[in-house]
C-alpha cells in the first residue's frame, strides 16, 4: 500500500514538472511571435505564417527572414544558453549567487572585445573584420574560464576557492577594461559601451545556428550526467559514496559552462542576470532533479530575454533599448532578494 502511494506521488510530480516545463515552451511560442509582430512595421499573427511557410520579396518577408527572426532566435538561443550555463555554475558551485556574470565570464569577454574595438588586436590571424569582435569575445570568456579552473586545480576544486576565484578575476578585467575606456578615442569608447550593454542588433541567421548548435550538444552531455550532477547537490561525501567522480565532474561542467557563455555573450555582447534569474525561477517551479531542470532552465531562460528583447523594442519607440540593461534591472532586485534571504532559505 505504501509503495503505491510513492508511486502516486512520484507519478504527480514528474506531472507537475512536465506540466511548468509545457507552460515555459508555451510562452516561448507566445513571446517569439509578439517579437516577429511588433516592430516600426506592424506584422499579424496570420501574415507571420504565411510569410514563414511562403517565399517571396515583399516588406513583410524582407522584415522577418533578415531582421526579427534573427533577433527572435538569438532571444531565445542566448536566453536559453544564459540560463543553463547558470542553473550548472550554480550546481556545482552550490553558491545560489554564482553565474558567468557573477564570477567574471563576462568581463573577460568586455576585455576581448575592447581590444578589438580600442586597440585592433585580433586574438585569431586572418579573421573577417564581423567576426574579430565575437571572436575575441569568445577567447577571452573561455580563457576565464579556464584561469578559474586552474586556480581550483591548484587550491583544491572546492566551491569557495572557485568562487574567489573568479571574483578576483572579474576585477582585474573591469580593471583592464576601465584602463582600454581611459585611452579611447569618444567614438571607439561609444562602440565598447553600446556593446557593453548587451544587443541582439547584430543577430543573423548564422549565429544562431552557432549558439543552437553548441547549445543543443552541450544540454545533450550535461543530461547524459544529470543524476550525477543531481547527486551533488547532496554534498561531495554522499555524491563521492554514490560513485561520483566530483573533482572530474566540477571540471566537466565548468568547461560546458565557458563554451555555453562565451558563444552566447560573443555575439550579443555582456546580458547579465539571466543565468542568476533563470535557474531560480526555474528551480521553484520544478525542483533538483536535473533531467527536468536543464530543460526547464532553458526554456526559462529563453523566456525572460525574449520579454527583455519586446521591452527594448517598445519602451522608447522608434528606437531600441539595451536589452543588457533592462535584464540588470530585473536582476538586480533579484540578487538582493536573494541576499537578504539568506542561504538556507534559498536552497
Amino acid at each position: 500500500m505504501q509503495e503505491m502511494q510513492e508511486i502516486c506521488l512520484y507519478r504527480e510530480l514528474v506531472f507537475r514538472r512536465l506540466l511548468f516545463i509545457s507552460l515555459f515552451l508555451i510562452l516561448c511560442i507566445v513571446l517569439s511571435l509578439l517579437n516577429l509582430s511588433i516592430g516600426p512595421i506592424s506584422i499579424g499573427i496570420g501574415e507571420i505564417f504565411h510569410t514563414l511557410i511562403t517565399q517571396g520579396n515583399d516588406t513583410a518577408h524582407v522584415v522577418i527572414w533578415d531582421y526579427r527572426l534573427p533577433w527572435t532566435l538569438m532571444a531565445l538561443l542566448v536566453g536559453g544558453a544564459l540560463g543553463l550555463a547558470g542553473l550548472e555554475m550554480q550546481t556545482i558551485l552550490n553558491n545560489p549567487l554564482a553565474s558567468s556574470y557573477t564570477l567574471g565570464i563576462s568581463a573577460g569577454a568586455g576585455f576581448g572585445a575592447a581590444l578589438a574595438y580600442i586597440l585592433g588586436i585580433k586574438v585569431l590571424p586572418n579573421v573577417p573584420m564581423e567576426f574579430v569582435v565575437p571572436i575575441n569575445a569568445f577567447v577571452f570568456a573561455f580563457l576565464t574560464c579556464m584561469l578559474i579552473m586552474l586556480i581550483g586545480k591548484i587550491r583544491g576544486f572546492t566551491s569557495e576557492t572557485l568562487v574567489l576565484g573568479g571574483i578576483a578575476i572579474s576585477f582585474m578585467f573591469q580593471s583592464l577594461l576601465a584602463l582600454l575606456e581611459y585611452y579611447a578615442s569618444e567614438e571607439t569608447l561609444q562602440a565598447i559601451v553600446f556593446w557593453l550593454f548587451g544587443s541582439l542588433t547584430k543577430a543573423s541567421l548564422f549565429k544562431a545556428q552557432v549558439v543552437f548548435i553548441v547549445l543543443a550538444i552541450v544540454a545533450t552531455l550535461l543530461m547524459l550526467k544529470s543524476w550525477k550532477i543531481t547527486a551533488l547537490r547532496l554534498g561531495d561525501e554522499k555524491a563521492k559514496s554514490l560513485g561520483v567522480n566530483t573533482e572530474r565532474l566540477r571540471i566537466e561542467v565548468l568547461i560546458y559552462v565557458s563554451l555555453l557563455t562565451s558563444v552566447a555573450i560573443c555575439f550579443v555582447g555582456i546580458i547579465g542576470f539571466v543565468g542568476l534569474v533563470a535557474p531560480h525561477m526555474a528551480r521553484m517551479l520544478i525542483g533538483e532533479d536535473q533531467r527536468f531542470l536543464i530543460v526547464g532552465s532553458i526554456l526559462c531562460g529563453g523566456v525572460i530575454l525574449s520579454a527583455g528583447a519586446i521591452t527594448s523594442k517598445v519602451i522608447v519607440p522608434g528606437a531600441i533599448f539595451p536589452i543588457g540593461i533592462i535584464t540588470s534591472m530585473l536582476g538586480v532586485p533579484f540578487f538582493m532578494f536573494l541576499v537578504i534571504r539568506g542561504r538556507k532559505q534559498i536552497w
